[in-house]
């Protein structure tokens, strides 16, 4: 499972559908709230209302489903279908709920992001089976259950969003090399449980 390769400006901007917000500053993080997660679980609720079955999983991802884990304020929210290119089968559906397509990537995975607009929260779509799914979701978990790598995660979070991005993607690329760290680590845990 490799990290995602950091995008520059033009492709960030290349990928957004209608206009991109620069952020021209830094990222401001709050201390973790237990909001976040009973907010995720209103935005889960409307997604199950909206897509019933072609909704195959929905999951609580990113820093606000870590416990205790400082972050930005937007909950991060997977959102499993059968094929996340098939926007017709998710997207309207979606919209009339109160989300707007934000963010489409063919090439990397076949990603859509939706902002909530009555929500701070991105719902980051996927294929089933995609292989990003594993990570966002090995990555959570070795966060929850290994104080060593989460005060890793918080110690470099902290000091990259005291910088200056353009964009918020930007900010996120720059943890990659310390994203992918623990994630060898949490990898190396996984593979050993599972040949046991």
């Amino acid at each position: 499972m490799q990290p995602r390769k950091p995008m520059t400006n033009a492709e960030v901007e290349a990928v957004t559908v209608g206009e991109r917000v620069a952020l021209n500053g830094p990222v401001e993080l709050h201390p973790y709230s237990q909001a976040w997660v009973q907010r995720y679980g209103k935005i889960a609720r409307v997604i199950g209302e909206q897509l019933g079955a072609a909704a195959s999983a929905v999951h609580h991802v990113g820093s606000t489903a870590v416990p205790g884990i400082p972050a930005k304020p937007i909950v991060d929210v997977v959102l499993v279908v059968t094929d996340a290119s098939a926007e017709a089968a998710y997207v309207p559906l979606l919209e009339r709920a109160g989300f707007e397509l934000y963010i489409r990537e063919p090439e990397w995975h076949e990603h859509r992001l939706l902002k909530c607009k009555w929500e701070l929260a991105n719902v980051h779509v996927f294929s089933t089976g995609c292989e990003e799914i594993d990570r966002m979701l090995v990555f959570r978990d070795r966060l929850r259950s290994n104080a060593a790598d989460r005060a890793l995660y918080v110690q470099t979070k902290t000091e990259l969003a005291a910088k200056t991005w353009k964009h918020v993607q930007n900010y996120a690329d720059a943890k990659s090399e310390v994203v992918a760290d623990i994630m060898s680590r949490a990898l190396d845990v996984a593979g050993k449980q599972n040949s046991d």
